[in-house]
């Protein structure tokens, strides 16, 4: 009798150590972020960025010559508030389109339904005096008179095209200078709460509207506020208010 009882409980433990693992587990989906431009409903890329002619909010009809911009810290936040946070950065020379794609080298989630974050350029600790050598050969430094780290973006054209009084802007973004040696962090913290769901391996598009620079919630007047802007604290704080529009969820890709 003790036999029979000690043969049942062997089998039982075998049929336990048996069960299929993925019964109780989730699926892992690896994740890719590809960024596309547009002014409004016009799609901007390296064939018409330096061709396009657009106007902004506040009138004024305006080219552009460069676009050059860096993102951090992505994070995929679950439906159960669990953060899925991936390593590096994005570098986005809008003239390259080999930069619109970011792909982190470590990146399996669950699937499930996700929103997305990240930082507009860096946060105050990753943003550090030369301690990127792909952002130091893109001659990418903030000044060390106006805060020091990277800038988070470079955004060159001319204004007023359709007249003969033409002028330069450069939009130029990053930490914000108060006065002498007193500096403020700038970055922004971008939250996108439309419903991403992850079903397999995906490929997340990251939509940038470039004409909401200009807009929302400050109307630019180049005519004001064209050049130079890095030192201009007012102009700086403006930038980091209306960063917040510019990003949207595209489509997702499987």
């Amino acid at each position: 009798m003790k036999r029979t009882i000690l043969l049942l409980i062997l089998a039982s433990l075998s049929f336990a150590c048996h069960e299929d693992p993925d019964d109780n587990t989730t699926p892992l989906a690896s994740i890719a972020f590809n960024f596309t431009h547009h002014w409004d409903d016009t799609l901007i890329n390296s064939t018409n960025l330096q061709t396009e002619i657009v106007t902004n909010e506040n009138g004024e009809v305006i080219s552009m010559s460069r676009i050059r911009y860096l993102v951090s810290r992505f994070q995929l936040i679950n439906t159960s508030g669990d953060v899925y946070t991936f390593d590096g950065y994005k570098f986005t020379d809008v003239s390259d389109e080999t930069t619109y794609n970011f792909t982190p080298e470590i990146n399996n989630i669950p699937t499930g339904t996700y929103t997305l974050r990240f930082i507009w350029g860096f946060n105050e600790a990753d943003n550090m005096d030369g301690a990127y050598q792909d952002l130091n050969t893109e001659n990418w430094s903030w000044p060390a008179n106006l805060g020091g780290g990277y800038h988070f973006l470079q955004f060159d054209g001319m204004y007023n095209v359709d007249t003969t009084a033409s002028s330069p802007f450069n939009y130029h973004n990053g930490t914000a200078r108060v006065s002498d040696g007193v500096f403020e962090q700038n970055f922004a913290v971008i939250n996108l709460d439309t419903p991403i769901l992850i079903s397999s391996d995906a490929s997340i598009e990251v939509k940038m509207n470039i004409a909401e620079f200009f807009k929302n919630p400050n109307t630019w007047d180049l005519n004001v506020l064209d050049t130079p802007l890095m030192p201009n604290y007012d102009a700086q704080k403006m930038m980091q208010e209306n960063v917040m529009s510019v990003f949207t969820i595209g489509e997702i890709s499987f």
